[in-house]
């Protein structure tokens, strides 16, 4: 159901760097990019991610409440993405773990204060 997500920056050199190297840990890569946004997926056909400065000129913002969660293959694989965003900056949200019903995930917050989650399905 999902096309795309998108939070914005205020900083999009920056943020561009950290998704960067973030998505390169899942195979994802840059899909589309003008001097105001950058997006990044696994192919044209699959759910995309973007930052963008906003189009109304405003200070970008973060949501309270606002999250977007990427699926991951394992649990192994949420704890390198997460060590991966906190190595590049990103800050704790929530450690990775188990949080019921085989759910597992691992919280953190991006350069822009954006909030994040990498999870799977475990079992």
């Amino acid at each position: 159901m999902i096309g795309y997500t998108l939070f914005g920056t205020n900083d999009l050199d920056r943020a561009a760097a950290f998704y960067d190297a973030l998505f390169a840990e899942l195979g994802a890569r840059r899909t589309m990019q003008t001097e105001r946004f950058v997006a990044w997926g696994t192919s044209r056909e699959a759910p995309g991610f973007g930052v963008t400065k906003p189009y109304d000129g405003q200070t970008a913002t973060v949501g309270n409440g606002t999250m977007i969660g990427l699926a991951a293959d394992s649990p192994a694989t949420v704890d390198r993405l997460y060590r991966k965003a906190l190595e590049l900056g990103g800050r704790d949200e929530g450690a990775p773990g188990d949080r019921g019903g085989g759910f597992y995930a691992g919280y953190f917050r991006d350069l822009d204060g954006n909030k994040l989650n990498f999870f799977c399905m475990k079992g």
